[in-house]
């Protein structure tokens, strides 16, 4: 089984609402994400970058906007393929599904943000067309819903919950670590 390391919307928008002192979980998500991009770098693993992308030039996540800028853990490398989404899953509006069956991967390690949106959404799609998803919790980034009053742990504790139910293995990064995953 090839597996891959899908790193989904670590872009500056979430830095800088790290930076702003909004209410999270897992703030220590990019240091993760880095040390398992070197460690599938190292295996000779394939790295994929989702990023998402906005086409409103208002919006914080314009292709031009600072806030859509990679964040310096998920810099893509030149073999890296990067995948830009305009919905939700990164599955949706991208090619990645192609791309995936073409080079034969069919379990993906998923880490990024934001936990209950684009990271559930990934990872809920994954597994309905039949891939392997594994979420490495402590590599995803989580945030608060302050507009109706339910906390980062909450929603992230429940988002985890329900995609270790049915759609995915939940591991941590010192577990990929030391599992060294199949190529």
């Amino acid at each position: 089984m090839a597996t891959a390391l899908l790193i989904v919307d670590m872009q500056m928008l979430m830095q800088e609402r790290l930076d702003a002192g909004r209410e999270h979980v897992n703030g220590q998500a990019g240091e993760n994400i880095a040390a398992l991009a070197a460690a599938f770098r190292a295996a000779r693993r394939p790295v994929i970058h989702v990023r998402h992308a906005e086409a409103d030039p208002a919006s914080a996540m314009h292709r031009d906007a600072p806030g859509c800028r990679p964040m310096p853990c998920a810099e893509a490398r030149d073999n890296e393929p990067v995948f830009v989404k305009s919905t939700s899953s990164a599955f949706a509006s991208t090619e990645l599904e192609g791309y995936l069956h073409e080079v034969g991967i069919t379990h993906l390690y998923v880490a990024g943000a934001v936990a209950g949106f684009c990271v559930n959404t990934t990872v809920r799609a994954g597994s309905d067309l039949g891939f392997r998803m594994s979420v490495v919790r402590d590599a995803v980034l989580g945030f608060d819903l302050p507009d109706a009053n339910l906390s980062a742990r909450t929603i992230f504790d429940v988002t985890m919950a329900h995609l270790e139910s049915d759609f995915a293995e939940i591991v941590e990064t010192r577990q990929v670590m030391a599992m060294q995953p199949a190529a």
